[in-house]
């Protein structure tokens, strides 16, 4: 089963297995735009420096896009909102549902498990993986549902791909452990946060949380995304990198180059 990964922008990544197209989290809008997060008060704006690696034209026709959330401009912007009306099958939260209003739309609650009826794959099943967009517990209502993915299909031996969403390490990733075994994590970094909202909230995991999750699933592969193009993301690439690279874990780490299609190599 061949699998490769193309990272577009943000959370944005173009999965292709076996021929089947998975797009995850859309952001196709360009740099330089102003947009507000909806995070937890009107006054929640980034910045956007880098544009999408690719064009909606290159990215082609997708089958499924997975979107852990639609109600922040990074994981969702006004192009991904046109492109996600162009697919037969998003997987989302049931609030997304709500606010989206489309029929294309499916909400998973905590894992709920889709199965994708495909020749491509055999027995491709998603599963929605619970996470938490703040680390400050009593905020999480307030920073609105999300969700990650795990990817399975028949004849892996080494585990499932997964998508972690916008989330920091708490329990649900410990469930995770339990259980699944995870071959390949794809996890949102940044360290996202909005200090003149409260100074102690942060929205996405940072290097020590990425490394301690990779210690925890034990993957073979994880791939930072999610990590660098946006003013609210408050831990500079540089730091991301050499605390990563003075970790012993660093082996683990695969570094996608934008716009560049990578294949996973998979444990089957």
């Amino acid at each position: 089963m061949k699998v490769t990964i193309t990272h577009i922008d943000t959370a944005c990544v173009l999965l292709n297995i076996n021929g089947f197209k998975i797009l995850t989290d859309p952001t196709l809008n360009k740099k330089d735009g102003i947009f507000p997060q909806y995070v937890s008060s009107p006054l929640a704006f980034s910045k956007k420096y880098c544009d999408p690696a690719l064009t909606n034209e290159e990215i082609g026709k997708v089958d499924l896009v997975l979107l852990s959330h639609d109600h922040h401009s990074d994981n969702l912007d006004k192009k991904g909102r046109a492109f996600i009306k162009t697919v037969n099958t998003v997987l989302s939260t049931t609030a997304a549902v709500k606010r989206l209003k489309r029929n294309n739309i499916i909400g998973l609650d905590n894992w709920q498990e889709y199965t994708v009826e495909t020749d491509k794959v055999p027995q491709l099943k998603i599963t929605a993986i619970p996470a938490q967009h703040t680390n400050i517990k009593r905020l999480d209502k307030v920073m609105g549902k999300v969700i990650g993915f795990a990817i399975e299909w028949e004849g892996q031996k080494n585990g499932c791909l997964y998508i972690s969403g916008d989330t920091v390490l708490f329990e649900g990733i410990y469930e995770l452990k339990k259980r699944k075994k995870v071959d390949v994590a794809i996890l949102h970094l940044g360290a996202g946060a909005f200090p003149y909202l409260k100074k102690n909230l942060r929205v996405t995991m940072n290097g020590e949380e990425a490394i301690e999750t990779a210690r925890l699933l034990n993957p073979n592969s994880v791939i930072p995304i999610h990590y660098e193009g946006w003013w609210h993301f408050k831990q500079s690439v540089k730091s991301l990198k050499n605390e990563i690279e003075q970790s012993g874990e660093k082996d683990k780490f695969l570094w996608l180059t934008s716009g560049v299609e990578t294949e996973l190599m998979l444990h089957n």
